[in-house]
């Protein structure tokens, strides 16, 4: 039977620890947008609260922090940058290159995949996140040809020769490709999508077989597995979920959530608020539960986000009969 200390640990190859729960910084980024409008953020931040918010994550054990250029247009790399200020050792910092964006407008609009935007990437990252070193670099870009994938993992193998990062990663949903990346000596991570809605087994064996660490993004399902997100809820304008893209099927038009996801969560949701957890607490544990090769990394904007997710490590993962319960529930 593991230990706490056990069950609570992740090794990225080449040495790096961290715990098993990070946080994903996207909505500290604050507002920003597609050309044309759409939103692409969470809606309006406070930068001092999310500093905050930060500096109480790492106070309560939580390590592992996962960023992108884009996020923000750049703002959530420079918040993250600010609240690691003095306490850099602390942390194992991810970010991912892939999109374009333009700082000045605060918006996204296109894709670069050449190994030589890789580099300027990196050196603007490097930047705007005031450190020396990237923990955790990630291809943001999830359907990269993989003729050139191994063009870009073969840069990357040069970043880590050149003390530029210490490990890389591809943030994608398809395990032929996070394969093909991990075929590289100091590939340590794939980010995909898993929650208690949607599995992914695929992926889980992925990491499992080639001794990756399983970054989560969506372990909430963008909020619907917060709590906060039940039906007549609407997002508020500058939000993506008021404006959901094609992939974003947990969501309605205006920010509703989906009839069919929202009896989805109702279905779970006493199971997964068992043993004094909240909802979000027990979406973190399911994670864990079904595989300890995870690292979910839900979004925060605030102390309090950070206090509620951080508590989940004080709970644990679920237990074997919670999952066969919860398996049942959504059969």
């Amino acid at each position: 039977m593991r230990t706490e200390t056990e069950w609570q640990r992740r090794t990225f190859d080449g040495g790096t620890d961290t715990g098993a729960l990070g946080f994903g910084c996207w909505a500290i980024g604050g507002e920003w947008s597609t050309p044309d409008g759409s939103p692409l953020g969470w809606g309006k931040v406070d930068d001092d609260e999310s500093v905050a918010a930060v500096r109480r994550a790492l106070d309560l054990g939580v390590t592992f922090f996962d960023t992108a250029d884009v996020y923000g247009a750049g703002h959530s790399e420079r918040v993250l940058g600010r609240a690691l200020a003095g306490r850099r050792d602390e942390a194992v910092v991810a970010t991912k290159w892939g999109n374009l964006f333009d700082e000045r407008t605060r918006t996204m609009d296109g894709a670069d995949n050449s190994p030589e935007y890789a580099r300027r990437a990196l050196v603007a990252s490097l930047r705007r996140l005031g450190t020396d070193r990237i923990d955790l670099y990630q291809l943001h870009l999830g359907d990269v040809p993989l003729d050139r994938a191994a063009e870009l993992r073969d840069v990357c193998e040069e970043f880590v020769a050149e003390g530029l990062i210490r490990a890389y990663g591809w943030s994608t949903d398809d395990p032929e490709r996070a394969a093909l990346f991990a075929g590289g000596d100091h590939c340590a991570a794939v980010q995909h999508a898993c929650n208690v809605l949607e599995d992914a087994p695929g992926m889980l064996d992925l990491s499992e077989e080639r001794g990756l660490i399983s970054v989560i993004r969506s372990p909430l399902a963008m909020g619907l597995l917060a709590g906060d997100r039940g039906r007549g809820r609407r997002a508020d304008a500058g939000d993506i979920r008021s404006v959901p893209p094609a992939w974003l099927s947990w969501f309605e038009p205006g920010g509703e959530p989906a009839e069919h996801w929202a009896k989805q969560v109702e279905a779970v949701r006493e199971v997964l608020t068992a043993d004094g957890r909240t909802l979000a607490q027990g979406a973190i544990g399911w994670l864990w539960a079904r595989s300890g090769r995870t690292v979910p990394i839900p979004g925060f904007r605030t102390v309090e986000q950070a206090e509620e997710n951080a508590a989940a490590l004080t709970h644990g993962p679920l237990r074997h009969g919670q999952m066969e319960e919860i398996a049942g529930l959504l059969a």
